[in-house]
């Protein structure tokens, strides 16, 4: 079998930036993660085997010296150390637990010490939704020279309208390929610098900023983009109780980092939880905010509210919009924000797996248990949100949870 996954930083750059946190902050912490499949997938006979099989490739996926050096001068916030550590990272397959029931659905849990496992979430969503598009046919029909074109025009939308982009769509990507093709596309045409119309050359008004993919920000001079994903704040929940968790992460976040790779995602437990218990100190010391679920209209003049009520001047701060947008909705957020926060957008499965004929996968990893130390009992781990399809994990926690905000 031919391997899907063949580099280590064909991954999310806040995959890294999250495992430096983890080994600075909780370098003990075990912890457990579980696969969801929101549209219930029934995998065709035999495919958790194939899932094992790229699994078990993984171990021989290392970091490359040309990988750290593009690492080393992009994500300037990481120390020197860590990339000796990524030089003796190596996947552990058995840390990945693989079943399949009779109905076909697919029951993955991966647990062991949360500095290693961490490194798993994007390998294997990416394995099972290429696989799936294989066992589909998606991919034998693909047609390369389409695609390319099609991404090359909701590039030339998106820089006409004035948005300023970035590509997360590692993880439920048609495959690898298309994801390189999309972003080829992509970046010609933001080279390009406009286009002719009417024989007068219109520079474009918005920018593609870069890619959450390490691997293909690599290739193609890209920004690698990406802070923080809820992981962090769902364990930190379990040490700090749900009022404290936003507030601890910050400030532990923010001295990891002294103040760099400052844009927080702040909705793990809904808006209300977060805004309660914002600083002016912690508010100065992120560039912006991430909105990844909730009406985001809504969000938009919460967030403008709260700097306002900080003496904050919005103006100064970003704010990054990716919950499963497309070109269409970005641009109505953008004409509703009229330039009251610096925005700017991450789309994923729209530039990465809207291709004709192909229906994409609803697939998640989520962290679902931690401990502390292999010496602490084990915990419940979950994320609310601002969305009710977006709640995973224990439905009694969730429960509870939800009755203490109020």
């Amino acid at each position: 079998m031919q391997p899907i996954l063949n580099h280590f930083t064909d991954n999310d750059a806040y995959t890294f930036s999250c495992q430096y946190y983890v080994l600075q902050t909780y370098p003990r912490a075990e912890v457990e993660y579980t696969f969801f499949d929101r549209n219930h997938t029934a995998y065709p006979e035999g495919f958790a085997g194939k899932v094992r099989e790229q699994i078990n490739l993984m171990q021989n996926v290392r970091i490359t010296e040309e990988e750290i050096a593009f690492m080393q001068q992009r994500m300037y916030y990481l120390p020197q150390w860590y990339f000796t550590f990524l030089r003796g990272y190596k996947f552990n397959p058995s840390e990945v637990h693989i079943e399949q029931s009779a109905e076909g659905q697919l029951a993955i849990s991966i647990r062991g010490k949360w500095y290693s496992t961490i490194m798993w979430e994007m390998p294997v969503l990416s394995i099972i939704s290429e696989l799936m598009h294989q066992h589909r046919g998606d991919i034998e029909r693909y047609d390369e020279a389409l695609e390319y074109e099609r991404a090359a025009e909701k590039a030339r939308q998106i820089l006409r309208g004035g948005l300023v982009l970035g590509d997360m769509g590692t993880r439920r990507r048609l495959s690898f390929a298309h994801h390189d093709n999309v972003l080829r596309a992509m970046k010609a045409i933001a080279e390009a610098g406009g286009e002719t119309v009417d024989g007068v050359f219109q520079p474009w008004k918005g920018r593609i900023v870069g890619t959450s993919n390490v691997y293909l920000a690599m290739k193609y001079n890209l920004v690698p983009m990406g802070t923080m994903s809820h992981q962090i704040i769902e364990f930190e929940e379990n040490v700090s109780g749900i009022f404290e968790c936003n507030f601890n992460v910050m400030r532990k976040f923010s001295d990891v980092y002294d103040g760099d790779n400052g844009i927080y995602l702040y909705d793990c437990f809904g808006d209300k939880v977060f805004f309660n218990n914002l600083s002016k100190r912690m508010a100065l010391m992120f560039t912006g905010l991430r909105v990844d679920s909730g009406v985001e209209e809504e969000q938009t003049e919460k967030i403008i509210e709260k700097y306002k009520q900080l003496g904050i001047n919005p103006a100064t701060k970003q704010v990054i919009f990716s919950n499963g947008l497309n070109i269409e909705r970005a641009l109505e957020i953008h004409r509703f924000v009229d330039g009251r926060v610096q925005d700017s957008y991450g789309m994923g499965t729209f530039l990465t797996c809207d291709v004709v004929g192909c229906k994409p996968m609803n697939i998640v990893v989520k962290l679902t248990k931690c401990r502390i130390t292999e010496k602490r009992e084990w915990h419940d781990c979950v994320k609310l949100s601002c969305d009710k399809g977006k709640t995973l994990g224990n439905p009694e926690k969730c429960a509870y949870l939800l009755k203490q905000i109020g």
